[in-house]
């Protein structure tokens, strides 16, 4: 597993596509991305952890999930090294919806409220290309900062 935000200039365009999303995301929900994780591997996935807790577990810590396949979910921790337990699937035509509708669909959990979200793991589509993937979060994309030419330096006498 390579699990990391530090994404290069050399690295595909989907993984940078997907820290532009993952950053929209956070800003939205009011989280920064050190709260944030994206693992390289097949499926492509990510993980953003929230300042909050949900009301049925008050006790626990909560994430979201998201992979190239299954698109969002969200999850609470566990209080050992037990993988999380996820509650909730958004779903949806997309793997990659508005950061408002993220925003609801947690809003949505903290009202106790499931008519808006799925317990089984909607297939919206096949994991593995990475051209494909990058196409759906190119909206996302960073644009690089204009770098400023240095000046030209002339050797006149």
């Amino acid at each position: 597993m390579t699990a990391s935000l530090d994404i290069s200039l050399q690295q595909h365009t989907a993984y940078r596509a997907l820290r532009g999303y993952l950053s929209a995301v956070a800003a939205e929900l009011g989280v920064g991305l050190e709260s944030a994780t994206i693992d390289h591997t097949t499926p492509v996935s990510a993980y953003l952890a929230l300042d909050t807790r949900l009301p049925r577990y008050p006790d626990r810590d909560v994430a979201l999930l998201w992979d190239e396949k299954h698109g969002w979910a969200i999850a609470i921790e566990t209080h050992s090294s037990e993988d999380l337990i996820v509650l909730a699937y958004l779903g949806g035509p997309t793997i990659a919806p508005a950061p408002r509708n993220i925003a609801r669909f947690v809003d949505t959990l903290h009202r106790d409220d499931r008519t808006v979200c799925g317990a089984a793991p909607p297939a919206i589509r096949s994991a593995g290309s990475l051209d494909d993937l990058a196409t759906q979060l190119l909206a996302y994309l960073p644009v690089p900062s204009a770098v400023e030419p240095s000046p030209e330096r002339s050797c006149q006498p």
